[in-house]
């Protein structure tokens, strides 16, 4: 039995094998991947007493050392509100559209580490904008950070930004609408980090800057938990 067990064929999940052909295919499995992801982690915040959206979200106090639990503003990207399904209708929409147009440009690894930046610094520019005591969650920041990445490239492309402008200047807008309950400071902040990161990316693309271009972005996160801590230990203390 033994000896059978060893020179069976081995079989796959039929999940695996798909997800494998389409990468092979170069569909953008990473931008089906984190929208899996985040529906995953939506359906879980249904369940009664899981408490995944206690544990995920995030606010500027959990930048210090009142309540130390940094890597909050990177799991916030993942949740969204239970309350309004269209918040993250509208994100996984928008993750869509501009992940099939970036991943393949800019290869599955930087385009994962340009959301996860573009997150990260939506997440920085609450601490930095907002008051010390905000609650945010959901992908927003992320999302505007590929809007701000594909801004650098398409005018560095030469290509025609009249209509991503007035896209960009129409979800900002929304952001101020009193009552909206929309954190434009996430918004604010996932669209300068995500300019930073396509900015580096194009200048460092290069196959001999590789090097380069994995030591800036690996400063670029450290910067930003930096100006977090900073910024949030500061307001918390004059708060």
């Amino acid at each position: 039995m033994r000896e059978q067990r060893a020179s069976a064929p081995r079989t796959k999940p039929a999940v695996v094998t798909r997800f494998r052909s389409a990468a092979d295919r170069g569909a953008p499995v990473v931008t089906y991947a984190l929208i899996g992801i985040t529906a995953l982690v939506y359906l879980l915040q249904w369940i009664p007493g899981l408490g995944v959206t206690n544990a995920l979200f995030f606010s500027p106090v959990f930048m210090t050392e009142v309540f130390p639990e940094p890597w909050r503003a990177l799991t916030s990207v993942f949740l969204h509100s239970t309350s309004l399904f269209f918040h993250i209708l509208l994100n996984m929409y928008t993750l869509w559209i501009f992940g099939r147009l970036l991943e393949p440009m800019l290869g599955r690894g930087r385009f994962l580490a340009l959301y996860l930046i573009s997150g990260l610094a939506g997440s920085i520019g609450v601490v930095v904008f907002a008051a010390p005591g905000s609650q945010v969650l959901g992908a927003s920041g992320a999302i505007f950070g590929l809007m701000g990445a594909f801004v650098v490239i398409q005018r560095r492309l030469g290509g025609n930004m009249t209509q991503l402008y007035i896209l960009l200047a129409i979800n900002l807008a929304i952001g101020f609408i009193p009552g909206a309950n929309i954190s434009w400071q996430a918004h604010l902040g996932g669209l300068i980090g995500g300019a930073l990161v396509g900015l580096i990316l194009l200048e460092t693309r290069a196959r001999a800057r590789l090097g380069v271009q994995i030591g800036l972005l690996i400063g670029l996160s450290v910067l930003l938990l930096v100006i977090g801590w900073l910024v949030a230990t500061w307001k918390i203390g004059a708060f």
